[in-house]
């Protein structure tokens, strides 16, 4: 896939463009069946979940995003995966090859679905915050949790 063919950035668009995709935002909270209308006048029920989608890439637009659409089954090399978890290339093939995440292989190349990415960094982030809640509780049960801590500075 060509990121620049699935990539829109608000610099795109003008100042006025913008502007009209503010309604959008407050129609998000109103419409109950929403609809896009044709130049000729025709129009179409899109379902729900597609319009809050359509929300959110506005809501970002607004707020000066690049968007990039990518379905779940695009292919990443090991390089762009890694880069999307924040991590070094080898630390991602050492859990490539430990199985945590699945791939497939073109020739000699390991490859690894999108989707798959997304699960892993979920369950990491989950697995973050759990580690993180244990800590803090150790840390309130040995009683090194002072909460009406004010720094180092204060009297």
């Amino acid at each position: 896939m060509k990121t620049a063919e699935n990539r829109v950035d608000a610099s795109q668009l003008t100042e006025k463009e913008l502007a009209m995709l503010k309604p959008l935002i407050q129609l998000a909270h109103t419409s109950k069946h929403p609809s896009l209308r044709g130049s000729d006048g025709t129009e179409i029920p899109i379902p729900v979940a597609l319009f809050q989608m359509l929300i959110k890439v506005v809501q970002d637009m607004l707020a000066g995003k690049a968007i990039v659409l990518l379905p779940e089954s695009e292919a990443f090399t090991t390089q762009a995966a890694a880069n999307y978890l924040g991590m070094s290339r080898q630390h991602f093939v050492t859990l490539l090859e430990s199985n945590q995440i699945p791939f497939h292989r073109v020739g000699t190349h390991r490859r690894v679905y999108f989707k798959d990415l997304q699960i892993y960094a979920s369950k990491r982030d989950l697995d973050r915050r759990a580690n993180l809640d244990q800590l803090f509780q150790r840390v309130k049960k040995e009683g090194l949790y002072d909460s009406d801590y004010k720094g180092d500075d204060a009297g």
